[in-house]
């Protein structure tokens, strides 16, 4: 691997900074959404320099996309297709966990044009296409469009506005009744939740 100077005259290989870098970014864009999340302040967090953020990513906005679109592939990727769901809820019932990233990011960006398209455009179709392969309805697309509708919604009146009682609900009762409605939509999503 290619190494580089840091700050400080270090040395770090390109894809640890790359990596961190994106992980930064994710934590920063989740906590603060697309405008106010600077590249000054990714790169710091991520202990580079400005200039090799814009070097691996080009912009702020190609960023953002690599960052929604890094983590909500992970979050496919982790487990069978069933199990998505409650994957999903997860992360939008426990903002501070890793897989939440990209949720709080894609709900705190959601007003911005760029947010909205890299959200979109990244992640929506592969959602939905995951989703649709639990159904056999002839709707199974817009069945998928429904439930991840709910689940944004979820997230934002959970995390964002912070609105009792749903802020303060147990997730596992959350999950249970979000999970339980699922099912009459998509007849092979897993009821199970992943407590952690």
């Amino acid at each position: 691997m290619a190494e580089e100077s840091e700050p400080g005259g270090r040395k770090k290989d390109a894809a640890a900074t790359r990596a961190a870098l994106l992980a930064a970014a994710q934590e920063l864009f989740a906590e603060r959404g697309f405008e106010r999340a600077t590249v000054r302040d990714i790169a710091a967090r991520a202990g580079a320099n400005q200039a090799l953020l814009f070097r691996y990513f080009g912009s702020k906005e190609e960023l953002f996309r690599a960052a929604i679109a890094d983590r909500g592939r992970r979050v496919l990727e982790e487990g069978p297709a069933p199990e998505l769901l409650g994957r999903l809820l997860a992360g939008a019932l426990d903002p501070s966990a890793a897989q939440g990233h990209w949720l709080q990011a894609a709900l705190r960006s959601s007003g911005h044009d760029e947010g909205a398209t890299a959200i979109r455009h990244e992640l929506g179709d592969e959602y939905v296409r995951a989703l649709s392969e639990l159904t056999d309805a002839p709707d199974a697309e817009l069945r998928s469009d429904l439930l991840l509708a709910w689940l944004l919604g979820i997230g934002l009146v959970r995390s964002v506005y912070q609105r009792d009682p749903l802020a303060s609900a147990d997730p596992a009762v959350v999950a249970g009744h979000v999970l339980s409605a699922a099912r009459v939509l998509l007849e092979r999503v897993d009821v199970s939740f992943p407590l952690s």
